[in-house]
């Protein structure tokens, strides 16, 4: 619980960020993360609340009062024990998560919740620092074998688990490098890859087989589905795992971006961002491109208004654009929320990122009517203010307006993980095109395909990477039931 009083004595601290000048010249990480001392400031102002809201705000269930009293009280090497209890890689989190835990803090009832997020990174970072973070190889081999599709976060907690309870584990991934949307969905500004190489080569020495550029199943040849990244050299069928494993994983992204089907769609210079982030992410590891997508001085509209279109304004900024304008359908949220209202839940307010803040107009209530353009290129947009009537958008009459626009970034989230892989393994679907199968403690994540799993977002859909460590923990605790009849896994 920290310190008594802690709560009274102490305000929250933020972690900074480096100048504005200074970090769009790089792609590095630019968060000043917590000093230890501040670190135990901000652990001595969790409160003895009786009941842990955030325990239950969290995704993953972390043990939150007591890694913060672990800080507070400076036993790091206690306080990465429990946080990695309930979570494979709190440096993901720690970095990226929008911590609904701090949300759910029962100090934000009235004041500024504990810097929870804040706390976890200082933890983990100090841990890998220590070199406390070592492989935990099983002691026993099971001698069953789990094949993997899919090396994003979901992916890579299910097969640490998977391995640790001793089953060989064979991951596969249709990119050249692991990380799933971790390392092609998020600029590096945000988390450096090198995060992800360090728990790859953990897990490989706990006997994880990782195999890149295998594709399973196929891709789509036409549709939003064919702009999904792919560098797959092999393909292996459905039916080559299921011979060969006892036990199948799906664990795949929502790569399937929104499409925008208004006039002018065709035209050049109006794409996914899921095409324009991933490049970017493949120059900073090396690769040297044939032609790459950029914003140098150019006009840069972003339509959508989360992280995804946060992301592509971020790079768009370090490319140096003329100008960035972000478009959100909905009306402009309240900069404060009514937390009598809304607590202990995730709250609907404004959310200014530190890509807004170097440099981005934003835009609210506004729907594209068309992109405008001449032999072939687009040029501008043409575009309407929104509101809301008998519970449905309409259009604004005499609102109508042209934006200038050089690149537009179609960022408004994604539909659901590519059909074909489903479809070839036969596994039922939902009404949005994801994975039917239940989080029921016995039997969960089973799909109707005898021995064929699936978590993370081939499951639920677009969702926090956060949700995919748990779905991942929890869909290895299934497997090993289902191939042992029992499972010390923890769910």
């Amino acid at each position: 619980m920290g310190k008594i009083t802690g709560f009274m004595e102490y305000e929250r601290l933020e972690e900074g960020y480096r100048p504005v000048p200074e970090r769009l010249t790089h792609y590095k990480e630019f968060v000043l993360a917590l000093t230890d001392a501040q670190a135990k400031v901000q652990g001595a102002r969790c409160m003895d609340c009786g009941t842990p809201f955030c325990n239950n705000g969290c995704p993953v269930n972390n043990v939150i009062p007591d890694f913060n009293d672990l800080v507070y009280r400076q036993d790091w090497e206690n306080a990465v024990a429990v946080l990695h209890s309930t979570n494979n890689f709190p440096e993901f989190t720690g970095r990226i998560c929008p911590a609904p835990c701090e949300a759910a803090c029962t100090l934000n009832v009235n004041d500024d919740p504990v810097g929870i997020k804040s706390i976890e990174h200082a933890i983990i970072d100090k841990a890998w620092a220590q070199g406390w973070v070592q492989p935990r190889p099983a002691r026993i081999k099971t001698g069953k074998k789990v094949a993997v599709v899919g090396s994003g976060p979901a992916g890579l907690a299910a097969a640490q688990q998977l391995a640790r309870a001793g089953h060989d584990v064979t991951v596969f991934e249709k990119n050249d490098r692991l990380g799933g949307l971790l390392r092609y969905g998020i600029p590096d500004f945000k988390m450096e890859k090198g995060l992800i190489d360090r728990r790859v080569e953990q897990m490989q020495a706990e006997g994880v087989v990782f195999r890149t550029r295998v594709l399973v199943a196929s891709m789509p040849s036409a549709g939003p589905a064919a702009k999904v990244t792919n560098d797959a050299q092999q393909t292996v069928s459905p039916e080559q795992l299921e011979a060969e494993f006892d036990a199948v994983l799906l664990a795949g992204g929502a790569e399937q971006s929104r499409d925008l089907p208004v006039p002018g769609r065709e035209l050049d210079g109006v794409h996914f961002a899921m095409e324009f982030l991933p490049q970017q992410n493949k120059v900073n590891a090396g690769d040297k491109l044939k032609k790459q997508l950029r914003a140098d001085g150019k006009h840069v509209i972003v339509i959508g208004g989360g992280d995804t279109g946060s992301d592509c304004v971020g790079t768009s900024n370090r490319h140096g654009a003329a100008s960035v304008t972000q478009f959100e359908l909905m009306p402009m949220p309240p900069e404060q929320e009514n937390k009598a209202l809304t607590w202990p839940y995730w709250p609907i307010k404004l959310r200014t990122s530190s890509s807004h803040e170097e440099g981005c107009t934003r835009e609210f209530a506004i729907s594209t009517k068309s992109f405008n353009g001449s032999k072939g290129k687009v040029s501008s947009l043409t575009t309407v203010q929104v509101e809301f009537k008998d519970g449905k958008l309409v259009e604004v009459p005499g609102t109508e307006k042209e934006y200038k626009a050089d690149l537009v970034l179609l960022a408004m989230g994604f539909t659901n993980p590519v059909a074909t892989v489903l479809d070839a393994f036969g596994v039922e679907k939902d009404g949005r095109g994801n994975a039917r199968a239940s989080t029921d403690f016995t039997g969960g994540y089973a799909t109707n395909v005898p021995k064929v799993f699936a978590a993370g977002d081939m499951r639920r859909g677009q969702s926090l990477v956060v949700w995919a460590i748990r779905e991942g923990r929890q869909a290895a605790r299934s497997v090993d039931e289902f191939l042992m009849g029992f499972s010390d896994l923890p769910r």
